[in-house]
C-alpha cells in the first residue's frame, strides 16, 4: 500500500511539474525517440535566427549605400541640368557655386561611415576612402590618387551556403563622376557669362557627368537587386524559423487541457488510496479478542 501510494505521488509532482512549465519532460533525455530530433531542431533555429540577425545588419547597411548614391544622383543630375541651361543662354550665374556644392556633396557621401568606419573603403578602413578637399584641389590630382579604396568587399553569410558580397567601393561610385568634376574645375573660375572656351569645356564635363552617372545608376540597381535577395531570403527564413519553432513546440509543449485533467485524476487517486491507507491503519484485532 505505502508502494502505491508513493507511486501516485511521485505521477502527481510529475505532473505539477509540466503544469508550471509547461513542457512535457525536465531535460531532453526525457523525450525518448524525440531527443535527437528536437536537439537537430534547435541548433537550426538558432543557425537561423544568428543569419536573421545578420541580414538585418547587412540590409540597414545597404540602405544605407542606396541613400548615399541616390544622394550623389539627384545632387549630379541637377548641376548637369545647371549647365546644359548655361550653355543654351549662355548665362552661368551661380554655376561655380552649384558645381563646388555637388562636389562637395559627392565628396561626403564616398566618405560616409558608419558606426565610425568607412562605408565605401573596402578593406582600406584606416582612412577615408576619397582623399581630394575641394574642387580646386581636383584639377590636379588624378583618380589613382584621389581614390584610397581597394576591392575586398563585404560579404556576409545570409543563408544556408549563401555568401552574399554586398560591399561597395567608393571607386565604383565615384571614379567616373570624379573625372567630370576634374574636367568641370580645370575651366577655372566662372562667372555671369561663359567664354567659348568654357562653354566647350562644360560641354565635355556634361557629357562625363551624364556617363558617370549611368555607372553610378548601374551600381545602385546591383545594390538594389541584392536587396532584394537579402529580404527574400529573410522571408524565407522566417518562414522556416515559425516551421522548427512549431516541431519543438510539438515534441516538448505540454497538452495543459490534459495535464490538467490528468492533475485532478491523480489527485483523486492520491486521496483514495490515503483515504484507504487511514481505514487499513485504524483496524485492531481488540474488538474480536
Amino acid at each position: 500500500m505505502a508502494s502505491a501510494i508513493q507511486t501516485a505521488q511521485e505521477k502527481l509532482a510529475i505532473t505539477q511539474k509540466r503544469l508550471s512549465t509547461g513542457k512535457k519532460a525536465a531535460d531532453f533525455a526525457s523525450l525518448g525517440t524525440e531527443t535527437v530530433r528536437n536537439l537537430s531542431a534547435h541548433t537550426m533555429l538558432e543557425q537561423q535566427k544568428a543569419q536573421a540577425t545578420v541580414s538585418k545588419r547587412v540590409g540597414t547597411t545597404m540602405s544605407l549605400y542606396q541613400g548615399h548614391i541616390e544622394g550623389i544622383d539627384s545632387s549630379t543630375r541637377n548641376l548637369r541640368q545647371q549647365i546644359l541651361t548655361a550653355l543654351g543662354t549662355g548665362q552661368s550665374a551661380g554655376l561655380q557655386e552649384a558645381i563646388e556644392s555637388s562636389f562637395q556633396q559627392m565628396r561626403a557621401s564616398l566618405n560616409a561611415s558608419e558606426g565610425g568606419m568607412p562605408l565605401f573603403a573596402g578593406s582600406q578602413t584606416s582612412q577615408m576612402p576619397f582623399s581630394v578637399a575641394t574642387l580646386a584641389d581636383a584639377a590636379t590630382v588624378p583618380a589613382d590618387q584621389a581614390f584610397h579604396d581597394d576591392n575586398v568587399l563585404a560579404t556576409a553569410r545570409v543563408a544556408d551556403g549563401v555568401d552574399l558580397t554586398y560591399g561597395i567601393n567608393a571607386s565604383s561610385i565615384g571614379q567616373g563622376l570624379y573625372e567630370a568634376f576634374r574636367t568641370l574645375a580645370q575651366v577655372g573660375q566662372i562667372g555671369n557669362t561663359l567664354t567659348d572656351a568654357q562653354k566647350t569645356a562644360l560641354q565635355d564635363g556634361a557629357a562625363k557627368l551624364a556617363s558617370g552617372l549611368t555607372t553610378l545608376g548601374q551600381v545602385n540597381a546591383d545594390n538594389g537587386r541584392k536587396q532584394n535577395q537579402v529580404d527574400d531570403l529573410a522571408s524565407r527564413g522566417e518562414d522556416r524559423a515559425l516551421l522548427l519553432q512549431q516541431v519543438i513546440q510539438d515534441n516538448e509543449d505540454a497538452d495543459l487541457g490534459q495535464v490538467a485533467v490528468d492533475l485532478a485524476q491523480q489527485k483523486t487517486v492520491l486521496e483514495a488510496s490515503y483515504s484507504v491507507f487511514s481505514q487499513l491503519s485504524s483496524l485492531s484485532l481488540v474488538k474480536y479478542l
